[in-house]
């Protein structure tokens, strides 16, 4: 079965090629642990391409439970894109800050353009570059807050798993005073946290859908505030193009990020 584990090794070394080359932009520009995994992926290939004691049902075994999370992975790029930075200034003073988490599987870049707008308005704005593009393995943000001592109050927000991320940043740091959901939800019980907490959905989401966020109301704080962008599907949060399973929007991109752009900046205005 010589054959078959070096077919599998083989597979090992070409698909995450494949992919680097797919997703050049993105990948160089996020987290550097997604290239690190695809190395790593890389180096397990060679390796069952050379050692000759893998027998050839395990080379397969380990191929699959190694390729299948690396494609799956794969981020979904930006469609527009105005450059990598990470960190949103305002031309004058800065009113509030925002912490945003992209949604899994994202280009962090994909979030810029509406972000943008944001900041513009007074607000300094810090994107996460998630590790591997999911928002639940940031860890700790408080030293992204920490680094900017010039902002006067924080938020934290995201869209889809993101927000799942910045609940839990409300969970873990009291001094966080507002949180923005984009197209999402909290999992854990914020409805005690003194927290300015706005959600702004999509009408037409086919992933967090209406009933998603209406089930969510328990969990946040009593006052919280409820936006629902008429038409918007769940890529819409975003510049990542279509998203396979999402709903049908009745509503142009352009006209539904305006809204969550104006619901985000009054969101922030009200810490």
């Amino acid at each position: 079965m010589t054959w078959v584990r070096r077919l599998a090794g083989a597979a090992c070394v070409l698909v995450p090629l494949v992919l680097l080359v797919a997703g050049w932009g993105p990948l160089t520009a996020g987290h550097p642990a997604h290239l690190v995994v695809l190395g790593g992926v890389v180096a397990v290939g060679v390796g069952i391409a050379l050692w000759r004691r893998v027998p050839g049902w395990l080379a397969v075994v380990l191929a699959v439970l190694l390729l299948v999370p690396v494609v799956y992975l794969q981020p979904f790029a930006a469609t527009r894109v105005e450059g990598s930075s990470t960190v949103l200034r305002p031309d004058g003073a800065v009113r509030a800050g925002l912490v945003f988490h992209p949604g899994a599987r994202v280009d962090h870049r994909a979030y810029v353009p509406l972000l943008r707008r944001v900041a513009a308005q007074g607000f300094l704005v810090v994107v996460v570059r998630e590790p591997l593009n999911m928002a639940l393995l940031s860890g700790d943000t408080a030293p992204l807050r920490a680094a900017h001592p010039e902002v006067p109050v924080w938020a934290v927000g995201g869209h889809s798993l993101g927000g799942v991320a910045a609940g839990r940043d409300v969970l873990a740091d009291p001094s966080v005073r507002g949180l923005v959901l984009w197209a999402s939800y909290p999992v854990d019980d914020l409805s005690g946290r003194d927290v300015v907490a706005w959600s702004i959905s999509g009408e037409r989401d086919g992933f967090t859908t209406p009933q998603d966020v209406a089930d969510s109301r328990s969990k946040l704080p009593p006052d919280a505030r409820f936006e629902v962008v008429p038409g918007a599907v769940h890529a819409f949060f975003g510049d990542y193009g279509d998203q396979p399973g999402d709903g049908v929007p009745t509503t142009s991109r352009a006209e539904a990020q305006a809204r969550i752009v104006a619901g985000t900046v009054a969101a922030l205005a009200a810490i």
